[in-house]
């Protein structure tokens, strides 16, 4: 089999939602992709380090992180307009134990609160138990990160732990909290939306 189609079985060139669009990642991101993570706000709530990311690290990231033939990530695009909005990856997939972990970053802050990390994080946890036949996705998540928190939870994780005071912002610490979500707990939720009745529009 070419390796294209192969790489086209677990890791498709679009996965689409009803408000964004997944795509692989294109050379031309990397100056939106570049913005967000000089952002100090955004590094606030999703990097270990606050300092600015300089140039270089920005894009080592970018090649080996978004562009790597190897790397399972997409580019988010908001739907109605195709804008680009934000990243998402899976990292660290053992195949021996069918795991994986997950990140999101939505970097636009007039795309937060629209519930498009909601639908990405649905969308790439779909896509690990049905395609890619995972039996667990974990991530972790900063404790007062809780818009975050909350989008993952209406996802399907659960909270599994703490690392406890591991984060220090703000002038204090905080828990850094790991999720999980189970393949079994993804098809029985499936399945209990299916059984819900469908609302009418009127």
């Amino acid at each position: 089999m070419p390796p294209e189609l192969d790489r086209n079985r677990w890791h498709p060139p679009i996965l689409e939602g009803q408000l964004v669009v997944l795509r692989r990642h294109r050379q031309e991101n990397l100056a939106t992709v570049a913005r967000w993570y000089r952002d100090p706000e955004l590094a606030r709530l999703t990097r270990y380090q606050t300092r600015p990311m300089s140039r270089e690290e920005i894009e080592r990231f970018f090649q080996t992180r978004l562009m790597s033939p190897d790397a399972l990530a997409y580019a988010v695009h908001e739907r109605a307009t195709d804008r680009l909005v934000g990243i998402t990856t899976f990292s660290a997939l053992d195949a021996d134990n069918a795991s994986t972990l997950y990140h999101i970053t939505i970097g636009e802050p007039d795309a937060w609160g629209r519930g498009y990390g909601t639908e990405v994080t649905e969308l790439m946890i779909e896509h690990a138990f049905e395609r890619l036949a995972l039996h667990r996705v974990g991530l972790s998540v900063f404790e007062f990160n809780t818009r975050a928190i909350r989008a993952y939870e209406k996802a399907g994780f659960r909270i599994e732990g703490r690392l406890r005071e591991a984060i220090h912002r703000d002038g204090r610490y905080w828990d850094e909290i790991q999720m999980g979500v189970l393949e079994w707990e993804w098809q029985a939720r499936r399945e209990e939306r299916a059984r819900q009745p469908v609302q009418s529009a009127g």
